[in-house]
């Protein structure tokens, strides 16, 4: 059976720095969606970022690619026969996320007879100790373990970067003896910037992702290797993308990378968790010299679960997007006013108090000895100006579903009123979505998934909301 292609000290270091990043108190990151490599988790097609799938998520990848070169390798040469599927490879791999900093999967690279390689077989995992915040920088280390073929010969192999089952990808080259290639362990550290898109009237919103790192194994072994001695980067690899938000469910990647040997392109289309895309291998090879120095073109299928959120498919999204703050307190309303005398009355008298509107903006109003609000210059009482609008927002008092103690379903969890009606300081928290066109807030220091949100009642007055609770209805 030939599907497509590829334990352990290094797991064990890995798995210590999980435990360690675990315990890190560290605010939420804010950042793009990242779509799914051809093997080895989440980044561009085979370049990793800094960043990790979001904790319980699990993504299964289907990919391949076809090469124009007959046939493949064997441990004693080249061999091709008339089945136009030798001429394609197909990898597989399953992901896990872990407390948003760790991301753990496994690869399944080739199932085959001992004479056509046997089977390859890898692990992979990416602990991220920045994350990349709002418009900021992350960093993170990781490293890929791939089983070599084996050919039945008692001749050390080593996995190629490819996948394919190669009888000339040996420890000791053929071609420099004296150098040793090791591509069965590879460790790497990568940084990653992210940054918001510039509004621009004939495109929709994105973002821009830049990632730069360096590794061994895969991303350095292999230049004594002739058909790879004029293109090696000595472990160097860089990867970009921009990502359209196509709907409030849909991101569009457009993405490039050089991963120390070969420069890539591919798109991906990501449906709400259900992605598919294709890609361009060894764009950089003009003539299709060898099955390594020559274009390749495939495809990708993923499929992305939540499983901390019930089980439903991963929303992709963009970095959040700031809502404009503005506070529009109406003028006076138009009155008939009768001078009987030329003195003015004395404005009415109260004490200076800041309250927090739903826009998330604190405003001043006055507030007098017997509790009435005045607003504007002429301090008018927010009594009499009622049922007008007195200040900008949407206001969750009044609708059906807050007067109802209905629950409120955000990113996958369900929120229960919670307390009493509490004031706020717009300074401490920040806008974090919309339910029913009522904004939704959360304390700016609290890590996502948040445990408690809050929604604007009246000016000034908040009601929070508390996932997890268990209600009795009757």
């Amino acid at each position: 059976m030939k599907i497509v292609r590829s334990r352990t000290g290094w797991f064990s270091g890995l798995l210590t720095a999980v435990a360690v990043a675990c315990l890190a108190s560290v605010t939420a990151a804010q950042t793009t969606t990242m779509p799914s490599t051809l093997r080895y988790g989440s980044g561009y097609m085979d370049v990793p970022t800094a960043t990790v799938i979001p904790h319980l998520a699990v993504i299964g990848t289907f990919s391949g690619f076809w090469v124009t070169t007959d046939g493949r390798y064997d441990a004693n040469g080249f061999w091709s026969d008339d089945d136009p599927w030798d001429d394609s490879f197909w990898d597989g791999s399953v992901t896990l996320g872990l407390y948003d900093r760790v991301e753990l999967g496994a690869s399944f690279q080739s199932f085959n007879d001992p004479n056509e390689g046997g089977n390859i077989l890898g692990m992979f995992g990416r602990v991220a100790l920045l994350r990349p915040q709002d418009q900021g920088f992350g960093l993170a280390v990781g490293g890929r373990y791939v089983t070599a073929p084996d050919f039945d010969d008692n001749i050390e192999y080593q996995p190629t970067r490819l996948g394919i089952p190669d009888g000339r990808f040996r420890t000791d080259a053929a071609a420099a003896p004296d150098d040793e290639i090791n591509t069965k362990l590879s460790v790497y550290a990568v940084s990653t910037a992210t940054l918001r898109g510039k509004d621009i009237s004939f495109l929709p919103e994105h973002d821009f992702t830049f990632s730069a790192g360096w590794g061994n194994g895969m991303f350095r072994e292999g230049e004594e290797i002739a058909f790879y001695s004029a293109n090696d980067s000595e472990g160097f690899f860089v990867g970009g993308g921009i990502h359209f938000a196509l709907n409030e469910s849909t991101l569009l990647h457009v993405m490039g990378e050089y991963s120390g040997f070969d420069l890539n392109f591919g798109a991906q289309l990501d449906f709400g968790g259900v992605r598919i895309g294709g890609h361009w291998l060894g764009a950089n090879y003009q003539n299709d010299l060898d099955v390594y120095r020559s274009s390749k073109f495939g495809v990708l299928g993923s499929l992305a679960l939540c499983l901390g959120d019930d089980g439903f498919l991963c929303k992709p999204s963009l970095m959040p997007r700031e809502v404009p703050d503005t506070v529009q307190l109406p003028a006076p309303p138009p009155d008939t006013v009768m001078i009987d005398r030329e003195v003015a009355p004395p404005l009415p008298t109260g004490t200076p108090t800041e309250i927090c509107l739903a826009t998330g903006q604190n405003a001043q109003v006055m507030v007098t000895a017997q509790g009435d609000t005045l607003v504007g210059p002429n301090r008018v009482s927010v009594r009499t100006l009622r049922p007008g609008v007195v200040f900008a927002g949407v206001y969750a008092d009044g609708m059906d579903w807050f007067e109802n103690d209905e629950d409120i379903g955000f990113e996958q969890a369900n929120y229960s009123k919670s307390g009493g009606e509490v004031r706020l300081d717009c300074a401490d928290i920040v806008r974090i979505g919309e339910h029913m066109g009522v904004s939704l807030y959360a304390m700016r220091n609290a890590d996502r998934p948040y445990e408690m949100i809050y929604v604007p009642v009246r000016p000034g007055v908040w009601q929070g909301y508390q996932s997890g609770l268990r209600r009795t209805r009757g």
